[in-house]
């Protein structure tokens, strides 16, 4: 499943012949090549020579190399010179940091730094709870990663793990006005990432931990939870089964099927895989098979590790104990949470009639959408070229947002369930269909519903009139800190 993709997305100054046909010429080469022209900028114009920027969405570096060659086999035409639009993106990296105080003169010196600051500094010493209003802990999260599991790239390490992590603190910057920071470690020992994220506790209001691989993800969130008086989130665990369940919610009102009944298949039991599955039975789900490489998780087995033991007391009430393919006969739902092309044609084709398929695995899901689409009825992938993209993004830039406004400590089942419904509720009756059953990400409504449910899950109402980055000011502070 080769499609141009804006993740490969280039740009080529090229040379050419000055004639009323030349940028057209380039166009039809362009899409000869099979990549999808976007942009075609004349940046210089001479008598003899026109110089073109030529944007233009490939599937991957050979094929920019073949668009490249198929420009330079025109007569009279030379690429100077090809630029990566997504590495120019991330040139400097993809974050700064920018003071919310103006600093003119020595008066505002005085008082954001020496010696005015000292006061604060004291008044947080006394009460250390006031650093939650005072600093800027009251709305940053730490996002913390070991590059043990990125995307579908596996252990990469912290270094080649930071662009996703500056990836991720923008998107809660520009979804929920969330500070968020990368915190990549360079190591993957779970006592000592436990050690370390204790220790920078005190700076941030929360902490997402991102592409730490299982089982060591959860033994670290379980203990961090334990052991930290502010949230933890986890978020390919529960902000993969939070979207997931959103998404099931409203597939399952397009094909009039109720959650108690259907049977459900998921692959991959690892973190994603284990928390939508505790979601969707915290929702009501009673018929689940869970299948990880060496087939389903039953409870006739013994599993070394305590999650696929849950899986196996908590699921499976028939004991099957085939592989997925076999498991997936009759289906109602498949979920995928786990490798490229696990399933065929010919597997989507044994389920029931009207089934659902969410092939989930990034950047290459469990089947073809466009091959499931031929049997099921509703299709949905984590992609953002296919309809249905059920992404994270969805859920955890709200969800941070109503934590911190709550002020929350930690996160509970009812929580998730009440940010599921959130982002199902945005899509309306009127819109529903079998491409649209989860709301765009652009959607400017979801992190702030999100948010409000969230908060309110957690026991508080969130404050929605007031600018989520205001802060009291003059005697309302010293009054805050007394």
């Amino acid at each position: 499943m080769a499609n141009p993709s804006p993740g490969n997305s280039i740009t080529l100054r090229v040379e050419a012949p000055s004639s009323f046909s030349a940028t057209s010429e380039l166009a039809a080469a362009v899409g000869a090549a099979g990549a999808a022209i976007t942009a075609l900028d004349v940046t210089e114009s001479h008598h003899e020579t026109l110089v073109v920027d030529v944007t233009c969405n490939t599937t991957d570096d050979a094929h920019a190399a073949r668009v490249k060659d198929a420009l330079n086999a025109l007569e009279g035409v030379s690429v100077q010179h090809v630029s990566d639009r997504t590495f120019l993106m991330h040139l400097g990296g993809k974050l700064e940091v920018v003071p919310k105080v103006a600093l003119r003169n020595r008066d505002d010196l005085s008082r954001a730094y020496t010696p005015g600051v000292a006061r604060v500094c004291m008044a947080i010493a006394e009460d250390p709870a006031l650093a939650r209003n005072l600093t800027v802990k009251r709305n940053t999260i730490a996002v913390v990663t070991d590059g043990s599991a990125v995307l579908g790239l596996g252990n990469i390490g912290p270094a080649a793990a930071l662009p996703v992590m500056e990836g991720k603190a923008a998107l809660f910057k520009q979804f929920a006005n969330v500070d968020a920071w990368p915190v990549c470690l360079d190591t993957q020992d779970t006592e000592e990432i436990i050690k370390i994220v204790k220790a920078l506790a005190p700076v941030y209001g929360g902490v997402n931990l991102e592409d730490i691989a299982a089982p060591r993800c959860f033994e670290i969130e379980n203990r961090l939870r334990e052991e930290l008086d502010i949230p933890v989130f986890h978020d390919d665990q529960h902000g993969t089964a939070i979207v997931t369940l959103a998404a099931l919610v409203n597939a399952l009102r397009v094909v009039d099927k109720k959650l108690e009944d259907v049977r459900i298949v998921v692959s991959g039991v690892g973190a994603a895989g284990s928390a939508i599955i505790q979601l969707l039975k915290a929702q009501g789900a009673r018929h689940i098979v869970a299948a990880g490489r060496s087939g389903a998780i039953h409870a006739g087995q013994e599993y070394a590790d305590e999650h696929r033991t849950w899986i196996a007391a908590n699921t499976n009430e028939e004991g099957f104990a085939g592989t997925l393919h076999e498991a997936l006969k009759g289906a109602d739902v498949f979920i995928g949470v786990s490798a490229p092309h696990v399933i065929g044609e010919e597997h989507v084709a044994s389920m029931a009639k009207d089934s659902i398929v969410f092939a989930m695995a990034n950047p290459t899901p469990e089947i073809d959408p466009a091959v499931a689409a031929r049997h099921a009825a509703v299709v949905a992938t984590g992609r953002s070229d296919f309809p249905n993209q059920i992404n994270n993004v969805l859920a955890f830039p709200g969800f941070f947002r109503g934590l911190l406004d709550a002020g929350a400590s930690d996160i509970t089942p009812e929580m998730l369930v009440a940010a599921a419904e959130a982002i199902a509720n945005r899509v309306a009756d009127d819109e529903l269909n079998a491409s649209y059953i989860i709301p765009s990400v652009f959607d400017p409504h979801v992190a702030a519903d999100v948010a409000t449910a969230v908060a309110q899950a957690a026991g508080h109402a969130a404050n929605a009139a007031a600018p989520h980055d205001a802060a009291p000011t003059g005697d309302a502070v010293y009054a805050a800190a007394l």
